[in-house]
């Protein structure tokens, strides 16, 4: 990663230098585009949620794992991806994984049931798995001083943060005039262009010194990860006693220890465990996790509250999401110089206050309040509390560490920040529909409803939830207890945002209490 251990190709993007920093500006842009590509493919599919309800009718979590599809292999695989990129070159992966992005996006944008929609969103995850640590490492390999990274890295993050407000817009517009497979359709095009750019004009660069394929940790990591996703998602379709999510915990804590274990042994480890030794890259990890779990979640509860619960349009939805996702954009130059200028302590801090903040007005909002002024405020300080954390954090982890880590810092915190991403609607669809289910069967046993409506929404509950009872007409026998449904769901979701924000205000404490600057010791 540093210019001793990075080789770098000559090619057509030679001649033009960002200005100050010797990064070729071919590479910033490819690195830019890809992870800009890499957040549209994430983000988009949940401004789409109520569609996906309508044509495909999932039931019990089939709708969550349509996001965790994508994040799984995204959150299990990164890691391996900043290995293969640090042997092979980086502008391999870049190629490789915009192409498996155009694979997974016309996947997604033929399938005629949500089983295939999972497949095409496994596949688009791997390559945004490769995208998302290569962009940032093949930028931070063609600086040379902690300032010019960190601008770079702010530019960067400002892309990552484009992605998420072009994929709402996109979203919605297709889905409001077309259909949801148009805008896979879209994506995959520009996943096209992707690979043509990277092709032309971004530089290679690798760090082979030291580096190896580390195959017992990565199949470790992998199972634990799966293993653990899979129980949070589960755990409210088949009970969080049911065998299958007992032995998933059992099985997620055994292999993460094994995951430890392997590292600690391995000559050329996929993580280097001492890096958390440095007390500003270990706070950084975890804010990365808890930070970003409460801002995904934050997304997740949203785009339910106003696609499946209240059956608001895709572009009315897409207006929430442009909320959350364009601070970053337009608070670049600010958060620049915020991140040179003051402790990385108070710009974690201060996001992730705003994150909080947030999240408890929007749990406060009748789930009968259709209008999405309401939502403004809320969303705004979400959105800017975002802005301000995801840059500062990956500054700190990859400031922290000395040059030739950068690429697995910039892997590590990919994968932790990805991580936190994919229990965002994990945990939140859990905690949710657990809530609503509950509280809906109360309601509906309760009730002075006639018996044939009582018996027919408690069956269409059985096979799909609240949710499925929500959808129903409300002429038909179970549409009488639509009203049930939705105030349950209402209440469970705003527990959601409530969770949200009790993270993001644990982790701002954690940010200003133990985080004393940006620089700490290195590892040796």
């Amino acid at each position: 990663m540093s210019t001793e251990t990075s080789s770098i190709s000559t090619d057509k993007a030679s001649a033009a230098d960002t200005p100050g920093s010797g990064l070729p500006l071919g590479t910033l842009i490819a690195g830019c585009f890809a992870v800009c590509l890499a957040q549209i493919a994430l983000a988009m599919p949940a401004t789409l949620n109520g569609l996906f309800q309508e044509d495909l009718h999932p039931i019990g979590s089939q709708l969550t794992w349509i996001s965790d599809a994508f994040l799984l292999p995204v959150t299990v695989l990164e890691l391996t991806f900043g290995v293969l990129g640090d042997l092979f070159g980086r502008k391999r992966l870049l190629v490789g994984g915009s192409a498996l992005l155009v694979l997974g996006e016309l996947v997604a944008a033929l399938a005629g049931g949500v089983h295939q929609l999972w497949i095409g969103q496994v596949i688009a995850g791997l390559g945004a798995a490769a995208l998302f640590p290569t962009s940032l490492a093949v930028i931070a390999a063609g600086t040379h001083t902690a300032r010019d990274r960190a601008r770079t890295i702010t530019i960067w993050a400002a892309a990552l943060s484009s992605g998420g407000f072009i994929a709402p817009v996109l979203g919605g517009v297709t889905g409001n005039y077309g259909s949801w497979r148009v805008a896979f359709y879209v994506v995959a095009g520009l996943a096209l262009l992707s690979t043509v750019i990277s092709q032309l004009y971004a530089h290679n660069s690798s760090a082979p010194e030291g580096r190896s394929l580390d195959l017992a940790g990565q199949i470790t990591v992998g199972i634990g990860l799966f293993a653990l996703l899979y129980a949070v998602i589960q755990g409210p379709t088949d009970g969080w006693t049911a065998t299958p999510v007992v032995i998933a915990y059992v099985v997620a804590a055994v292999f993460i220890g094994l995951f430890v274990a392997a590292e600690n042994r391995a000559a050329s480890p996929l993580l280097r465990l001492d890096l958390f030794k440095n007390r500003a890259f270990a706070v950084a990890s975890i804010v990365a996790v808890v930070g970003m779990f409460s801002y995904l979640g934050t997304a997740y509860a949203t785009s339910i509250r106003l696609g499946p619960i209240q059956h608001q349009s895709p572009l009315r939805s897409s207006v929430a999401f442009i909320l959350l996702n364009s601070w970053t954009l337009l608070l670049m130059p600010l958060i620049s110089r915020l991140l040179e200028k003051v402790s990385a302590r108070w710009v974690l801090g201060g996001g992730l206050a705003l994150m909080g903040i947030g999240d408890f007005i929007a749990a406060t909002l009748p789930v009968g309040d259709r209008a999405l002024t309401s939502l403004i405020l809320p969303l705004a300080l979400v959105g800017v509390g975002f802005a301000l954390t995801v840059s500062s954090i990956t500054v700190t982890a990859v400031n922290t560490v000395p040059v030739h880590y950068a690429g697995m810092a910039s892997a590590s915190t990919s994968l932790l920040r990805d991580f936190g991403f994919t229990l965002g609607p994990a945990v939140i669809g859990a905690i949710a529909l657990s809530r609503a289910a509950s509280e809906f069967t109360a309601k509906l046993a309760s009730s002075d409803l006639a018996a044939q409506s009582k018996a027919a929404a408690a069956q269409v509950a059985a096979e799909g939830g609240p949710l499925a009872v929500n959808s129903v007409p409300a002429s038909s026998p179970p549409g009488a207890a639509s009203p049930f449904a939705l105030e349950a769901l209402g209440h469970g979701y705003s527990i959601g945002f409530v969770v949200c924000g009790i993270a993001a205000l644990v982790s701002c404490l954690l940010a200003l209490v133990a985080l004393r600057g940006e620089s700490a010791e290195s590892v040796a």
